[in-house]
């Protein structure tokens, strides 16, 4: 219930004066509108070559091979988003890659599924092979993921290790040809002719599994389930030493308190996180049967939120977490000194990540960004000491004078100190701005310093633009995360109220031209927030918003996840109170709403009755649908509709 993805806050000028300076509203919802023109970037195994997602028209996606050396980019293959998309392609050798291709069906009762699907590919788009199961008409159930990559092995032979989930036949008669196999197993997978071999017997129960990156299946993974069929919330792992086929018991974990991240094979230990005085930490767990836990790196501040490597299969070199700004610690000294030359190389773009690696390491993927730049990539030759530009995230806005991104702190009626992102027009002063306010999805995710496209479309057309991480965000602890926004949206829509008046009481907004804006979670708290606050905001504008509560735990009731969608809302009083859908009549400015029919993660339900009630209400409101389009939003021409 996360995610921010669409351009349509621009209709936030129908119901507020926008300024007389901006420019044309056409060209920057375009610009701003148009999605990453660089999607999940793959390094070649020889570092010459580049593979990568961009879009096309509308909710058309395209794979593009980019040789570097010559610098000549050519589509290989492409998708119309009707259902399917592109979503990320991976080289697998000089002449053949994987790719990925998802979307959403509706089955026979109208509920929408997601789905993904695996296809091999030559590398001038020839010869497309799917990677998973073939489907039967006997299958004993629905396919939705046929087959995940689980370790890409050297890059040279064609071959991969694949998790595939094995479904069985049912109802086949007269013939003893009938697929028995069931559960989640991993195979050998040549990707040009399909023959395989099993590296892990199919087994039920059985989620997912996890490699070193070189060919060893290490950590296997089996969420508890009830025995009615339903997730608990708990997974319970298992693993392998590295001279031994045998399962070893790891143990039990509750899925919120202990996340794996990484085998790394040079120290044959699991990195992952797990709570430590209300924080995610980080660990190392010792993989050669003894188990041994070493506390790797905490921070008093907030949660270690990943590690990083340098490719496929390499090792380890740090972690990071995110303060005001996002932050890398590495631990690898020749990883540490290139940081620190690349920053200074590359002083205006401070964020700096390794992307990925030729299978040597020798040549490096590069992206680097900053608040005001949306980020391009580089190839960085370790033995040349070259620095080579490749690729650009926005094309649509370079030579544009984007907005300066400040993290600010706002005192709440209590005494807490909430953080929060602040980003004003470049050239005007912060004085009497138009403003809008911008919750993050989640409701348990964060927003960070850095490009964000549209708090920056929001800026070039003059409105100050605040991203308050109110309590019940994630990443700064259990304390802060508050149970969640749900359980406890007083707390949180109280923290979006305190950050709102603290914007106009600091002269920056204009208390009479501030609106409120948010997607999922976040369109939640904007009608939430008009609901509880009438008179704060002169508009609301609600993307795929949860409109009421025990609505979305019945909208989960016959998936697995029904009980921890329960958990996590809870019961009693708040379930009404803190549900905008019945409390339509409070809400007594202009409010757009915008859904597509394809959402799984809330359903177009929520802003249809959202939109009904209003209206029955005598209020303004205004319902946007997309047809055939998801929680994401995936279409430039959507995103630049006004």
């Amino acid at each position: 219930m996360k995610m921010r993805n669409v351009l349509l806050a621009s209709a936030i000028g129908l119901y507020m004066a926008a300024p007389t300076w901006a420019t044309d509203l056409a060209t920057d919802a375009k610009s701003f509108g148009a999605r990453d023109a660089v999607i999940g970037p793959d390094l070649s195994a020889d570092g010459s070559q580049v593979i990568y997602v961009t879009p096309g028209p509308g909710r058309k996606s395209i794979a593009v091979i980019g040789n570097l050396d010559a610098g000549k980019f050519s589509t290989i293959a492409s998708s119309d988003g009707n259902p399917e998309q592109l979503r990320w392609c991976n080289f697998v050798s000089a002449t053949r890659s994987v790719c990925q291709i998802g979307g959403g069906v509706k089955n026979n009762l109208f509920e929408v599924l997601s789905f993904s699907r695996l296809v091999s590919l030559n590398n001038d788009g020839s010869d497309p092979k799917l990677l998973g199961q073939t489907d039967s008409v006997y299958d004993a159930w629905l396919r939705q993921v046929d087959a995940q990559v689980v370790d890409w092995l050297d890059g040279t032979d064609n071959k991969v290790l694949v998790e595939r989930e094995y479904v069985p036949e049912e109802g086949k008669m007269g013939t003893h040809f009938v697929r028995t196999k069931k559960g989640v197993g991993v195979d050998r997978i040549d990707v040009r002719t399909l023959r395989s071999d099993a590296v892990e017997s199919p087994r039920d129960g059985v989620s997912n599994y996890m490699s070193d990156g070189r060919g060893h299946v290490r950590l296997m993974s089996s969420p508890d389930i009830s025995s009615g069929g339903m997730l608990s919330g708990k997974t319970r792992y298992s693993y392998r030493t590295a001279d031994s086929r045998d399962w070893k018991t790891l143990g039990m974990f509750e899925d919120d308190q202990f996340q794996p991240l990484a085998v790394d094979t040079d120290s044959n230990q699991l990195y992952v996180l797990k709570k430590k005085s209300g924080r995610f930490a980080l660990y190392g767990i010792r993989m050669d049967g003894s188990m041994v836990e070493t506390l790797v790196a905490e921070n008093p501040r907030v949660d270690i939120d990943d590690v990083v490597r340098f490719g496929d299969g390499q090792r380890v070199i740090g972690y990071t977490y995110v303060e005001d700004k996002r932050t890398t610690v590495y631990f690898d000294p020749e990883f540490k000194a290139l940081a620190d030359s690349l920053s200074r190389v590359l002083p205006q773009l401070p964020l700096v990540g390794f992307v990925d690696a030729s299978h040597d390491g020798r040549k490096l993927l590069i992206h680097a960004g900053s608040d005001s730049d949306p980020g391009r990539y580089y190839v960085f030759d370790r033995d040349k000491k070259t620095l080579t530009p490749a690729m650009v995230d926005r094309p649509e806005l370079e030579g544009r004078a984007l907005a300066s991104v400040k993290p600010v702190t706002i005192t709440a009626p209590d005494g807490t100190p909430i953080p929060a992102y602040l980003t004003l027009p470049p050239g005007k002063a912060a004085k009497g701005l138009p403003a809008v306010i911008l919750p993050h999805g989640g409701p348990s995710s964060r927003d960070e310093w850095g490009f964000d496209w549209l708090s920056q479309f929001l800026a070039a057309r003059g409105y100050a633009v605040l991203q308050p991480e109110y309590r019940g965000s994630a990443g700064f602890g259990d304390a802060w995360l508050n149970e969640n926004g749900f359980r406890n949206w007083r707390t949180s829509i109280g923290d979006i109220t305190a950050s709102t008046k603290w914007l106009a009481a600091q002269g920056i907004a204009d208390p009479d031209r501030t609106a409120i804006l948010g997607w999922s979670y976040g369109g939640y708290a904007a009608l939430q927030s008009a609901a509880t606050q009438p008179g704060l905001y002169k508009a609301v504008v609600a993307v795929a918003p949860v409109t009421d509560l025990a609505m979305l735990k019945d909208d989960f009731r016959d998936f697995t996840i029904s009980r921890i969608v329960d958990k996590e809302i809870g019961t009693g009083p708040h379930v009404a109170d803190g549900s905008p859908l019945r409390h339509a009549a409070e809400i007594r400015v202009p409010v757009l709403l915008v859904h597509g029919d394809m959402d799984t993660n809330v359903k177009i339900t929520h802003s249809q009755k959202m939109d009904a009630a209003l209206k029955a209400a005598g209020h303004q409101s205004e319902l946007v649908t997309f047809a055939g389009l998801d929680h994401q939003l995936r279409d430039s021409d959507a995103r630049a509709q006004s």
